[in-house]
């Protein structure tokens, strides 16, 4: 007996809440991020973006030029708060008060333990959790004046599958949940909502280039129960819902999306 195909995927939402909401996304030159852009942007969102990638920040705010509002790119290092504070500043002034931010700026570069020095601990932290805390402490007046706001943190199921190979990205991870569950609680009182969106082996051209051999695949097909490829546009889809009023009682969750793996 052969199993029958799966059909084709969507039509796919759309969330009228979105519709002139600006919202901010760290990281969006490429990957995840480049798609939480497009995403947004479909919606009808007012969408700002960083990303330490010009060249490819440039070319996805040009490409994007068709949308209901152009997204606006802004060049920034998420390391430097001053420049992040700054770049959420420029976002306000010019598309109004950000009602959803969206974290996802990081970087899994591999390393042992042997190499991690304090210096090198110090970046890993800066990049793959600092910038969470700074950007939504920049965000907080806008969404209290708004009434509410919801604020989505990326994390990774890095830790939840024990992984090694990059222990400091996977501490920063990790401490992405707790960080979610402190300010959901701070924050819920203003109808601010705060969630972390965990994805799974996300088959984005980074990860294809660097990581993704016979063995990667044989662990795929093994750890997901879901047979397909995890996609940025999986991720981004959830990102929406979060986003959208249609999530309005949610708040201080993990939320998974790897095709069943963790």
């Amino acid at each position: 007996m052969t199993l029958p195909d799966h059909p084709e995927p969507g039509p796919f939402a759309s969330y009228p809440s979105l519709v002139d909401r600006t919202v901010f996304i760290t990281g969006g030159a490429s990957g995840i991020g480049a798609s939480l852009v497009t995403h947004f942007a479909q919606q009808g969102a007012r969408v700002a973006f960083c990303d330490i990638d010009t060249t490819s920040g440039e070319a996805l705010s040009d490409a994007l030029g068709e949308a209901r509002t152009k997204p606006l790119f802004l060049a920034c290092d998420v390391i430097d708060i001053a420049a992040l504070r700054a770049a959420i500043a420029d976002a306000r002034s010019t598309l109004g008060p950000i009602v959803v931010l969206v974290n996802n700026a990081a970087n899994d570069e591999r390393h042992s333990i042997g190499q991690v020095t304090p210096e090198s601990f110090d970046v890993g932290i800066a990049v793959n959790l600092r910038h969470q805390f700074f950007a939504a402490q920049a965000v907080i007046d806008d969404m209290k004046t708004h009434g509410g706001g919801s604020i989505i943190n990326l994390g990774s199921i890095s830790w939840m599958l024990k992984n090694g190979g990059y222990p400091v990205y996977v501490a920063a991870k990790a401490a992405t949940a707790g960080l979610t569950r402190g300010l959901a609680r701070d924050l819920g009182p203003f109808g601010i909502r705060v969630n972390t969106l965990a994805p799974g082996w996300v088959m984005t051209e980074k990860q294809r280039y660097l990581w993704l051999d016979e063995g990667g695949l044989s662990a795929l097909k093994a750890g997901q129960c879901l047979d397909g490829e995890l996609l940025p546009d999986d991720i981004a889809r959830m990102a929406l819902f979060l986003a959208a009023d249609d999530s309005r009682m949610v708040t201080a969750q993990d939320f998974i999306v790897d095709g069943g793996w963790a």
